[in-house]
């Protein structure tokens, strides 16, 4: 009984089978982070009416799966570093006047850290004038 004892405490404590040993049941990803905007966006006016363009984001906290949003919308985001994005804003984001705000989304947890939840940086407006 007592060699039994310790083969099972030998197997537990190299991690062979189990918990603990990288099995799917311990797998995910764990949350970014909380990221940052730096003013002034570029640009960060434009003409109603006008055309699309790529906005450029600065500031820290940027991952691959980095999202902006305008006006609450989620953009097609290209992560540049963990310090700069851009995002194709459309036409259609800028037919009228108004002030938009504009923030960074970085994900949330998945997996066992599926409770930990995205994080949004600070809003900057962005101007349509």
């Amino acid at each position: 009984m007592k060699t039994l004892v310790v083969i099972l405490l030998a197997i537990s404590a190299l991690g062979c089978g189990g918990y603990g040993s990288g099995s799917s049941s311990n797998s995910g990803s764990m949350a970014a982070g909380t990221p940052s905007i730096s003013p002034p966006l570029v640009p960060n006016t434009a003409a109603a009416g006008g055309a699309g363009f790529t906005l450029t984001v600065n500031g820290s906290g940027f991952v691959t799966q980095s999202v902006v949003y305008w006006n609450s919308m989620p953009h097609s985001t290209t992560f540049i570093t963990s310090s700069q994005l851009t995002a194709a804003i459309a036409a259609s984001d800028v037919a009228t006047t108004g002030t938009i705000p504009v923030y960074v989304r970085n994900p949330g947890g998945t997996g066992i850290y599926m409770n930990q939840m995205a994080q949004n940086s600070n809003t900057v407006n962005f101007t349509v004038q």
